[in-house]
């Protein structure tokens, strides 16, 4: 298969899946849109002003970061899962796997329309919080850097879980009791450093820790972790997944009967 064919079979299955998220705007955009604004009231305003913070910096702008983090999380993770087990639910990956495109260009197509998702969400969500509280920039290269590399780990575990689902009741048993608590434990709404040691130390093992650390110090230049521990765990749990998924896909896992 030729290359200018793949590039080309790629920016197809792209664009279809990128287009997806915009026709249903009403299931992709807005849930994500209203519930974070609950979270910025209730926890920003009711609760935030209550609290205060180190580091001259509000409560409220503690969480924002946090908070655009988790819709990315969220949000790019079920877009893939969803687009995937669809396909596979209405027969129709059948259609694409006999398709002259390789395993490689499917992962990473899907991957592309979770990501963008994913930043489409946490753009909104960023630009909700300026209703509430006044953002600032330490660093644009590690907020996209992060925003990027965070969206596409998600959307390959994404596509994991779609693989190996059998029924719709599957596609939400990672996303809640796996992915959620993770992420709400992994400091959106609090400093590790407020735990009791032992609690510190177990935190630790959550990769989503790092990866909310990584990008709130995109904005106030304050972590909790090294950003670099950050960078080299997304590199590598995007690299592993990314492996595992296309060599699954080879073999005919969760798609053949």
């Amino acid at each position: 298969m030729g290359f200018k064919r793949q590039c080309f079979a790629l920016y197809t299955l792209m664009h279809k899946e990128c287009v997806r998220v915009v026709r249903i705007w009403s299931q992709s955009i807005i849930p994500p849109a209203i519930t974070m604004t609950l979270y910025f009231i209730v926890f920003g305003k009711l609760i935030g002003d209550k609290i205060s913070m180190a580091e001259g910096f509000s409560y409220m702008q503690f969480i924002t970061p946090g908070l655009i983090m988790l819709s990315i999380i969220s949000n790019s993770y079920m877009n893939v899962c969803s687009s995937l087990f669809s396909l596979k639910f209405q027969k129709s990956i059948e259609e694409l796997l006999v398709a002259p495109i390789s395993n490689f260009c499917i992962v990473l197509g899907f991957a592309g329309g979770g990501i963008f998702r994913g930043l489409l969400t946490g753009t909104t969500v960023c630009i909700i919080s300026l209703l509430f509280t006044k953002l600032q920039i330490h660093s644009w290269f590690i907020i996209i850097a992060f925003s990027i590399l965070t969206a596409l780990t998600f959307s390959l575990g994404g596509f994991l879980n779609a693989l190996f689902a059998k029924k719709f009741d599957d596609i939400a048993i990672v996303p809640t009791f796996i992915l959620i608590p993770l992420t709400y434990l992994g400091g959106v709404f609090y400093s590790i450093n407020t735990l009791p040691e032992i609690w510190q130390r177990v935190s630790l093992a959550n990769p989503i820790l790092y990866m909310i650390n990584g990008f709130r110090y995109g904005f106030l230049g304050v972590s909790d972790m090294s950003v670099y521990t950050g960078f080299a765990i997304l590199t590598a749990f995007a690299a592993a997944l990314f492996c595992l998924n296309v060599f699954l896909l080879h073999k005919g896992t969760g798609t053949r009967t």
